[in-house]
């Protein structure tokens, strides 16, 4: 009898299991069958686009330029959300958090997405697990520039100054940890200088304080310094790409006056949280490729210093990657670490 007790009792353990097993398979099905369908009908309402700078910035301009034209295509309105701070983690974190349905979706750059994860030990996301990389739609040089008060007009010069005059020459980023702060890094290193890192929140911030002589010198993108160099208000001392740039084109790069393994070129791109359908990630990349390649937007990345680099996801995804390997070898070979 107790035998037979035993028996019939395990019988009911496994048949108890075996429900919860199927219904939640049933459950997953259902979600996968629910994502599926809402993915076909993708989108309904409008889309939240996470800018992870300050309002007014470059970042700002591109958003702007590319999710109105994307709108139309898709029928629902996309609104930008603002989210600066911490050189673009606090926007990439935002994103990452979000429901994967396709109704929140964001800006990535270099920063974000291949320095930092090999820089700061506490990120807020895995840039690698998730993030989905859509599309690159820009990409820009960096140019180094100084104050016009700064009696210096090549990148020895500073170099010079900085020098004689350890620890009172200061530059300009937008964010610890940026390209823009670790290019510096890396002249401090090789060269012996001593100037003293200032941070901004974005280019709107820093700007300004260059041209009244707050700061001595930065790195930024050439779309933003542009104006202000065609003004006189900024001098130009050299770019970040292996060769000059059209629109500067009497500004040596880095790799012309000494600093051959400093090339750098910045990105914009959209990118979902982990999990988004690929039906939505695919008609997203459709339709970001599609206005990056309209004659009018081509026209204006021009106009801004800007170039579009054809890529596919994959084509992206893989660029993610080798930056990151490539910012992780610069990071260690420089010895470069964040306190």
């Amino acid at each position: 009898m107790r035998s037979c007790s035993t028996m019939m009792s395990s019988c009911a353990t496994n048949l108890r299991r075996r429900l919860c097993c199927a219904r939640a398979l049933i459950a997953v099905s259902l979600s996968v069958l629910s994502l599926a369908a809402s993915a076909q009908t993708w989108p309904t309402k409008p889309i939240r686009f996470v800018v992870p700078w300050p309002a007014g910035g470059l970042n700002d301009v591109l958003a702007r330029t590319f999710n109105d034209r994307v709108a139309k295509a898709l029928g629902q309105g996309i609104v930008n959300d603002f989210k600066a701070g911490a050189g673009g983690r606090i926007g990439v974190a935002e994103v990452t958090r979000a429901a994967p349905d396709g109704y929140t979706i964001g800006m990535g750059n270099l920063g974000p997405l291949t320095i930092f994860p090999n820089l700061y030990r506490d990120m807020p996301y895995d840039a690698k697990k998730d993030v989905v990389p859509i599309t690159m739609f820009a990409a820009s040089p960096l140019v180094l520039v100084t104050t016009n008060g700064l009696p210096v007009h090549a990148v020895a010069d500073l170099m010079a100054v900085a020098k004689a005059r350890p620890g009172r020459l200061n530059y300009a980023s937008v964010g610890v940890g940026t390209a823009q702060h670790l290019i510096f890094e890396m002249f401090k290193k090789r060269d012996g200088i001593d100037m003293v890192h200032v941070p901004f929140k974005g280019t709107n911030e820093s700007l300004p304080s260059l041209m009244d002589g707050q700061v001595h010198a930065m790195f930024d993108t050439l779309p933003l310094m542009l104006p202000q160099i065609r003004a006189g208000r900024i001098r130009p001392l050299a770019v970040t790409t292996p060769q000059r740039v059209a629109q500067l084109p009497e500004v040596r790069t880095l790799a012309e006056v000494g600093y051959p393994d400093i090339n750098v070129v910045t990105w914009y791109a959209v990118i979902a949280p982990a999990g988004t359908p690929a039906a939505v990630v695919d008609r997203l990349y459709r339709e970001y490729t599609a206005v990056a390649q309209l004659p009018e937007v081509q026209k204006f990345l021009l106009d801004q210093g800007l170039v579009y680099l054809p890529n596919t996801q994959g084509q992206f995804a893989q660029r993610i990657d080798a930056e990151r390997l490539r910012w992780a070898n610069i990071i260690r070979e420089q010895g470069i670490k964040i306190e």
